[in-house]
């Protein structure tokens, strides 16, 4: 637990900083905001966490966030009830996950060239399908799925919250949550003792792909017209946040609770900049920079 225990003093740092010479940066409308705007890469995060602890990793997932987010749009405007449309993203993510998995687990290719190709085919597609044009004239039911905003709001901190403790449950105590943990550690020893480590693998990103839709959900019953190029630059932040949180990105090592540190930390730095009058263009610079300390410092400790 001692990454855990370092993000933690790293948050708790930052925020010290941040009361001291940024405190309009703790305005309720402030935090509101950084929460909801990261609820989408917590759960994302639920997904990558299980991809790299496969020693895998997807980063297809803005691309894949996009087509969700449009296709939650289109199934609105047919007049889908909510419930329905939840299990629709979720589908549409399945299928492009599963599609990756597929080609990873049972084709072999590796899953960098995989997602790198997959990331651009579907984000040129989907561009082309739309013409680069939003999704608009949603019905009012879709909006913070008819609730107020902030009962809509509150419902969907409710959502990640459930969902994410219930994968933390799943990782611990699910006989699949520890065939994860057993594949990444060491892929041979995981098959002699009988467990399908491909379909691991093409489940992962399946899983991955189910989890990106609902994200994508979350993230759009916020808005009344939805942005076909929505989800760049998701796939960065996510697996940032997931190696940062201790997911050791060789496999077999990192929790859940490490990813919400990761992505809380995250999420913080960005309005942080702005705060404290540094020019934003330098969160992805930090976010890069994170992710190649945060592997430095896994690799140094394995050799120890």
């Amino acid at each position: 637990m001692r990454r855990e225990f370092s993000l933690l003093l790293a948050i708790g740092c930052l925020l010290l900083i941040l009361a001291l010479s940024a405190p309009g940066f703790f305005s309720i409308a402030n935090l509101r905001d950084v929460l909801l705007t990261n609820i989408p890469v917590l759960v994302a995060g639920i997904g990558m966490t299980a991809v790299i602890l496969l020693g895998e990793i997807d980063v297809s997932i803005g691309s894949q966030f996009a087509i969700c987010s449009v296709a939650a749009g289109l199934l609105a405007k047919m007049g889908w009830p909510m419930p329905v449309l939840a299990v629709g993203a979720a589908a549409t993510g399945v299928l492009l996950g599963a599609l990756n998995g597929a080609l990873i687990a049972w084709i072999g290719i590796p899953s960098i060239v995989v997602t790198l190709a997959t990331m651009v085919i579907l984000r040129d597609g989907l561009r082309w399908a739309t013409g680069g044009e939003w999704v608009q004239n949603l019905p009012r039911s879709f909006q913070w799925m008819g609730f107020s905003q902030l009962a809509g709001q509150i419902v969907i901190a409710i959502i990640a919250i459930a969902l994410f403790f219930l994968c933390v449950w799943g990782m611990r105590y699910l006989t699949v949550g520890r065939a994860v943990y057993a594949t990444g550690s060491d892929r041979e020893s995981a098959r002699l003792a009988g467990i399908h480590t491909r379909a691991m693998i093409f489940g992962s990103f399946a899983w991955m792909g189910a989890l990106t839709g609902i994200a994508a959900l979350l993230n759009s019953i916020r808005f009344s017209d939805l942005q076909s190029n929505a989800g760049t630059g998701l796939e960065l932040k996510t697996i940032a946040a997931v190696v940062v949180g201790g997911v050791a990105i060789t496999g077999g090592r990192g929790t859940l609770i490490g990813t919400l540190l990761g992505v809380g930390l995250l999420g913080i730095i960005g309005p942080a900049l702005t705060f404290l009058g540094v020019n934003a263009y330098w969160e992805k610079a930090i976010q890069g920079a994170i992710i190649l300390a945060a592997v430095a410092i896994d690799r140094i400790a394995r050799k120890k």
